[in-house]
């Protein structure tokens, strides 16, 4: 009788079914864990996203609001409501000159803002940059070949 060696070690059907689905359930952990951690930094891009749009919608509404003040405040301050004005409080429109100053003791005005310099006509000076970094890539590579062929290593010619 011929035995034949690999039906001595020939495993079961069953352990080759509980293999191949060991196998598939790998397979199937893997593929899940790699969805779920796309589905998580897709959340979290949406939800940064989303964020950035109601700050933007935020920052929007405020600009409305700012406009809208400056546009109040340039109706308040123009010459024909600070006449009206003026009027009102039954004040009288006095010329500077006709003016009285009057010096109040301990008074200390306020510091006017600090100004930028005046522009200045300086030169800057920009660096200036070594020949090596200058050189193109043909230039570099026929420098290259120019020194070996300086240095006694040259190609040997195939002739025919």
């Amino acid at each position: 009788m011929k035995m034949n060696f690999l039906q001595a070690y020939k495993q079961a059907p069953w352990r080759k079914q509980l293999q191949w689905i060991g196998i598939f359930l790998a397979i199937l952990v893997a593929v899940t864990a790699v969805a779920g951690i796309y589905l998580s930094i897709s959340r979290l891009a949406a939800t940064s996203g989303r964020r950035i749009q109601n700050l933007e919608s935020t920052v929007n509404d405020l600009k409305l609001e700012v406009n809208d003040l400056n546009t109040e405040l340039a109706l308040i301050s123009s010459a024909r409501s600070m006449s009206q004005r003026l009027e009102g409080a039954e004040m009288v429109e006095v010329d500077p000159p006709q003016a009285i100053y009057i010096e109040v003791p301990g008074y200390v005005p306020l510091d006017s803002g600090v100004l930028a310099p005046p522009p200045s006509a300086e030169e800057v000076e920009t660096p200036t940059l070594l020949p090596e970094f200058t050189a193109s890539l043909w230039d570099w590579f026929r420098a290259r070949t120019a020194g070996f062929a300086l240095s006694g290593i040259q190609a040997t010619e195939v002739v025919p």
